[in-house]
């Protein structure tokens, strides 16, 4: 049985429907993520589920027990903001304290609970200092020990990252893993990062204009994407989306499955480049980009833009002649409508 399920959820704002429809089914100990463009309803989703913004039509069931319009204080569930949200003239141990102390919770628990969190977010030297005496990162792991601390069924995070570097998000993506791993927390983690999500999840939840387009694990989601939407988004760099026929030789390598109006997709790592114009069709270089473990080499094959993605440096220049190859075991191909074909 799901331990928290979403039935036919939606949203509206007067005549703006943001969320439309959403079923959905999250095991206990569960790591979801909800991703997906600016504008597809994330954010609001979540919202929804944690009791911030009323439903317009659809059931919340957590735990066997409908909480649809319950309030948000009483549904056992924990939020992470995107700002940090902290309390500026209490030190950390009261602001992750301070929910217990409302609720009126003993104080050796209260103590007991908050040198836990601690230990596990590595705060325990930094209860006694201020918000401001912190880094961008420690405010963040202090507003999640805040979540912690009140032990709820569900951790919900908005895009906790997205105010910190690149570094220290890379940083606190594996302590928020590990966090994860170690409390075994039913958690939902909202993010617009898909690298994020792959990392992350255990199943993805690939939301475009208030709709599920595709649930999955990170992996089934690069590997059999059910839309060009899902294919393009999960990934970096995203897919190649060829029209049929605007490069004959790919399209003659599907065996005739690929419709005249449809499209055929490729990873950068499905494509091969090659010195010169002796295999493969012929296109020139116009960016490489040297990342070090990885190359990826842009390239345009008669007014078609293509990456490829190369596990080796190359000697390859802008403006080069080369040729330009294609696994045919990798190909994925879609109608006119964007939808997956069948394999």
């Amino acid at each position: 049985m799901a331990y928290l399920q979403l039935r036919d959820m939606r949203k509206s704002f007067g005549e703006t429907h943001v969320i439309q429809g959403v079923n959905l089914e999250i095991a206990k100990g569960e790591f979801i993520v909800f991703v997906g463009p600016s504008g597809c309803g994330k954010s609001t989703l979540l919202r929804l589920i944690a009791g911030l913004e009323p439903v317009t039509s659809g059931k919340l069931l957590l735990d066997g027990r409908d909480i649809t319009h319950m309030p948000s204080g009483k549904r056992d569930l924990a939020m992470v903001f995107q700002s940090y949200a902290l309390y500026p003239h209490m030190s950390v141990y009261d602001n992750m304290s301070f929910a217990l102390r409302l609720a009126g919770v003993p104080k050796d628990e209260i103590r007991t609970k908050v040198e836990y969190a601690a230990r596990q977010l590595n705060l325990a030297q930094y209860l006694e200092r201020t918000p401001k005496e912190l880094s961008g990162g420690q405010r963040q792991r202090v507003a999640i020990g805040r979540a912690i601390v009140r032990a709820p069924k569900v951790f919900l995070f908005d895009e906790p990252l997205s105010n910190l570097d690149a570094a220290l998000r890379g940083n606190t993506r594996v302590e928020i893993h590990k966090l994860h791993v170690a409390l075994g927390a039913t958690t939902i983690y909202v993010t617009h990062d898909q690298v994020e999500a792959m990392t992350l999840a255990d199943r993805v939840v690939v939301l475009r204009d208030g709709r599920i387009e595709q649930v999955g694990s990170p992996l089934d989601l690069y590997d059999h994407p059910a839309s060009q939407f899902v294919a393009q988004f999960i990934g970096m760099p995203s897919m190649n989306m060829v029209a049929a026929g605007a490069i004959p030789s790919f399209s003659n390598q599907t065996g005739g499955r690929l419709p005249s109006d449809g499209f055929l997709g490729v990873r950068p790592e499905g494509l091969r480049v090659h010195q010169g114009h002796g295999a493969g069709v012929p296109g020139r270089v116009d960016l490489i980009e040297a990342l070090g473990n990885d190359t990826l080499i842009h390239v345009d094959v008669g007014g078609v833009q293509l990456i490829a993605r190369q596990n080796e440096r190359t000697p390859l220049r802008i403006g080069d002649d080369v040729g330009v190859e294609l696994n045919p075991a990798v190909l994925h191909l879609f109608n006119r409508e964007g939808r997956a074909l069948a394999a």
